[in-house]
């Protein structure tokens, strides 16, 4: 081979590697993205979650729910996780009526929030791996924002009691 192939040769290798290269860095940026979205949609149903349980609080269960429930929207950041797990424990201890249309809107609240958190973690979890590969590590891809956090709380969906037949 003359020597002009073997440069058309490496130009076409660096060419290749520039292409996987730019390919990784938008994959990364966009899975980093996608998670920042899934949590800010989590954060929308945890408020929400946390706003029904406060009006069914305030009509009908009493001062430790609603009281939970108003931690839950106070809380911040680096409290969110415990009080949204107070907050669960609490929907759990009282016998909610899906027949009342405020146990249902916090039946329902608590549902779609444990599909967010589902979601979130599959985002957060594909994007810590994205990012921890070797290549993406050594060329530092993901340096400008930070690693995505897991949001650790209980299973949120609530469980109502089945009408039992009379005997």
């Amino acid at each position: 081979m003359s020597g002009v192939w073997w440069v058309v040769l490496a130009a076409l290798v660096v060419g290749l590697v520039a292409a996987y290269l730019v390919w990784t860095a938008g994959r990364v940026g966009r899975l980093h993205a996608r998670a920042e979205l899934a949590a800010r949609a989590l954060e929308a149903h945890l408020l929400r979650r946390a706003a029904a349980a406060a009006v069914l609080a305030e009509r009908r269960y009493g001062v430790e729910l609603y009281a939970a429930a108003r931690i839950a929207l106070d809380a911040e950041p680096d409290e969110r996780e415990a009080a949204e797990n107070d907050l669960t424990r609490q929907l759990r201890a009282v016998e909610l009526d899906p027949a009342d249309p405020g146990c249902e809107a916090v039946i329902g609240a608590s549902r779609r929030l444990a599909l967010a958190r589902q979601v979130h973690t599959d985002l957060v979890r594909d994007a810590r791996a994205a990012r921890g590969r070797p290549l993406v590590r050594l060329l530092r891809m993901g340096r400008r924002r930070p690693w995505p956090t897991y949001f650790d709380i209980d299973d949120p969906t609530l469980t109502v009691p089945a009408d039992v037949p009379a005997t």
